[in-house]
């Protein structure tokens, strides 16, 4: 947990507003959704890894069991099969929020974690139109921070699931580690222990990673069952319509079949956002058929959070400047009526009863004073320049509307 201070909390407050605004515009509805919640009905939800996350304690007033809500995709599904259980589909919903969750692999070294999220959820759209609608808002958010590196890497889960369910269960953990860290030689030893049919999918499958069109074709290649290759078939015609469906310029394409992240809460399309200088993905999310039923209601479903620290981690590596407006400290007579004209003009105005100093507008996060009486415009570096006095002026010269 920590604090924001004001240029930090403006940055990460610009980018959820935009955030919201992309969501929006494609037709998602906000809703809020509380911060805790009884522990068995948000943990009914929750993926395993998201259920060792949840900070659990006891409500005082009632003496239950209640958990921070550490996602809040199950929250959403909780919501869909219940309030708005009679509300024909789709149903397209958007938030955002703090989401809590325990950090650290040993139970001794774990502490906790704020993650600030924006996400949507697209309920009662099968594949492949709503995989390919909620990759293209998906493009259209990551577009929203104006970073110059994004990508979108795109797979499915039945490839992975199938060489897991048919692998020795001794051999699974290790096939796991191997594929996460795309280690082909490991990969090509436990090959060479399976039987002549899985062999080549396990020896190849770290590798089905790049450019979309070329990936899908060497995957198409393998001796995979039937089902795997329906799968890699509705992928394919999942980016033909993202392609349709995504607002230019769209994000660079990849396809990963054997990233491991989620392969056990997803039921199809698995997708993660990147952004340079962001130090891992910056956006996540898949379909995941199988969770709303868990409240009550079947229905199919898909989604995506953002991790709105990581964007602006990423605008910090890049030197974007910060989305705010101009502000400026007016002193001098006349002070109360000037600022609130410049206020009109979309310029951030205080009054100030005393003379201000260059180095509180520093500390402030003002741009100028404005000394009305001196007819000067004081800069936080300690240089002046005389201006006009008139709302107009000062707004054209502050970058104001």
């Amino acid at each position: 947990m920590r604090d924001f201070l004001p240029r930090a909390a403006a940055r990460r407050l610009s980018l959820a507003a935009r955030l919201g605004r992309v969501f929006e515009t494609w037709g998602y509805a906000r809703i809020i959704t509380p911060v805790f919640e009884c522990a068995d009905v948000l943990e009914r939800g929750l993926g395993g890894d998201a259920r060792a996350a949840a900070i659990r304690f006891v409500e005082p007033g009632t003496g239950e069991v209640v958990a921070l809500r550490p996602d809040i995709t199950a929250q959403v599904a909780r919501l869909v099969a219940t309030r708005l259980a009679e509300h024909e589909g789709p149903v397209r919903l958007c938030y955002e929020g703090a989401v809590y969750r325990l950090s650290g692999r040993l139970a001794d070294e774990m502490g906790q974690r704020e993650i600030l999220q924006a996400g949507v959820e697209l309920i009662d759209l099968a594949a492949p139109a709503g995989d390919a609608e909620v990759l293209a808002v998906a493009a259209a958010a990551l577009a929203s921070a104006s970073l110059a590196e994004t990508r979108l890497d795109i797979g499915h889960v039945a490839p992975l699931r199938y060489v897991l369910d048919h692998v020795p269960e001794a051999a699974r953990d290790d096939l796991q580690r191997a594929l996460a860290k795309k280690d082909r030689a490991r990969l090509r030893a436990i090959a060479g222990t399976l039987s002549p049919g899985l062999a080549p999918l396990v020896a190849e499958l770290g590798s089905l990673w790049g450019a979309a069109v070329p990936t899908l074709q060497r995957a198409a290649a393998l001796p995979w069952p039937d089902e795997v290759r329906g799968a890699l078939e509705q992928l394919r015609v999942v980016l033909h319509k993202f392609g349709e469906l995504a607002d230019p310029p769209a994000p660079e394409v990849t396809v990963d079949l054997g990233d491991v992240r989620g392969f056990d809460y997803y039921t199809g399309v698995r997708f993660a956002g990147y952004a340079g200088g962001a130090s891992d993905a910056v956006l996540r999310g898949g379909r995941y058929d199988s969770l709303i039923g868990r409240y009550g209601r079947p229905a199919k479903a898909t989604g995506f959070a953002i991790d709105v620290e990581g964007l602006a981690q990423a605008q910090r590596a890049a030197d974007q400047p910060l989305a705010i407006a101009r502000g400026v400290a007016v002193f001098g007579q006349g002070a109360p009526a000037l600022a609130r004209s410049l206020r009109s003009h979309a310029i951030r105005a205080v009054t100030c009863p005393e003379l201000p100093t260059a180095s509180w507008l520093g500390h402030a996060g003002l741009d100028a004073a404005v000394l009305v009486d001196r007819g000067e415009l004081l800069r936080p570096d300690g240089s002046t320049s005389v201006v006009a006095m008139t709302p107009e002026s000062l707004a054209t010269l502050l970058g104001g509307s």
